[in-house]
């Protein structure tokens, strides 16, 4: 991935292929890219991403990804859980970080890993130097695209329609609501991984632009 600042287009390179992204997009009112490989997205768009069911959005609670798992699921049933269990805590860990922008939070390693961690650091740190803060929370509705191997999963990609309508960045000075463009649905697909722990992390995801979903 090429350095970059926010506003700059980025170029990534995964797996042999070149995709080029544009302008940072926007979750929560906030900067950052996640670098997907075209196979991936174009998997994952293969279908509409489902609606948020609800649009009042609800805190997600704290989340182990390396919980036991249960004898009355199959593999592949618990590895689905796994991942969008921890696709949602890696969100919460973001969007409570982002109420003091804290870049450093040692919860953004909890549920992601590698070029994940990396753009929510990233993103934290722009407002961090900005000087602004996030508050509320983005409502998910995830659902898993596709799973590898069948028999054993490793690697799951989870899609989403997230609705950052009520999770916005504001002024740490003052209070006041930023004048970056509003939240609303767009369209997210992730990576989520079996590490060598047992645990699964998100290692890569990218984020739409608003109306994409």
């Amino acid at each position: 991935m090429t350095g970059s600042t926010a506003g700059e287009t980025i170029t990534t390179e995964i797996g042999g292929s070149h995709m080029t992204t544009g302008n940072l997009h926007s979750w929560g009112g906030r900067a950052f890219i996640g670098a997907m490989s075209i196979a991936v997205l174009t998997a994952c768009s293969s279908g509409n991403p489902p609606s948020p069911a609800s649009e009042t959005p609800s805190p997600t609670p704290p989340i182990s990804s390396s919980s036991t798992p249960s004898t009355s699921l199959s593999p592949d049933e618990q590895a689905r859980q796994n991942a969008l269990m921890t696709y949602r805590g890696m969100w919460d860990d973001f969007a409570e970080a982002g109420t003091t922008s804290d870049w450093q939070s040692p919860k953004l390693g909890q549920h992601a890993t590698g070029l994940a961690l990396t753009n929510l650091s990233r993103g934290l740190y722009a407002d961090y130097y900005n000087g602004l803060v996030t508050k509320g929370r983005p409502v998910l509705n995830p659902a898993v695209s596709s799973v590898e191997p069948a028999d054993d999963p490793k690697k799951i990609v989870v899609s989403d329609c997230g609705d950052s309508t009520n999770w916005l960045k504001y002024r740490a000075d003052n209070g006041q609501l930023s004048d970056n463009e509003p939240g609303g649905r767009q369209a997210i697909n992730a990576i989520v991984e079996k590490q060598s722990d047992g645990s699964w992390k998100v290692s890569d995801f990218g984020v739409h632009d608003v109306g994409t979903c």
